[in-house]
């Protein structure tokens, strides 16, 4: 399974930014129980996550701001990022897998960096 992040880059204050994951690689029958979430930092945080049963959550410094989403039967997840500040500038990864290991599967990240 390989996970692969990209439009992370350079944004301005206040300014907005498209992530997006896609997955290869996955069991084709276990899709429908896919679980895929947004996460920052070393400590990989999580900031926005879909859980299997298509339930959203964001933590609370996101909400609000950011908006997180799924292609219908893909494995691809996005992540809209809306009034940016410099306290967002991080790594951001994605990670997937089943219900009972959100986490299993990592990206290499990437950057979201927001000048002050």
């Amino acid at each position: 399974v390989e996970v692969v992040e990209s439009g992370g880059g350079l944004v301005q204050a206040n300014g907005y930014r498209k992530l997006s994951c896609a997955v290869s690689g996955y069991p084709f029958g276990r899709i429908s129980n896919i679980c895929m979430g947004w996460y920052r930092g070393e400590e990989r945080l999580e900031v926005a996550k879909i859980n299997s049963e298509g339930v959203i959550s964001y933590s609370e410094s996101v909400k609000g701001r950011f908006i997180v989403s799924k292609d219908a039967g893909e494995t691809r997840l996005h992540l809209e990022m809306e009034n940016l500040s410099p306290a967002d500038t991080d790594m951001y990864y994605c990670a997937a897998g089943p219900s009972w290991a959100c986490r299993e599967y990592w990206g290499q990240g990437t950057p979201v960096i927001v000048p002050s």
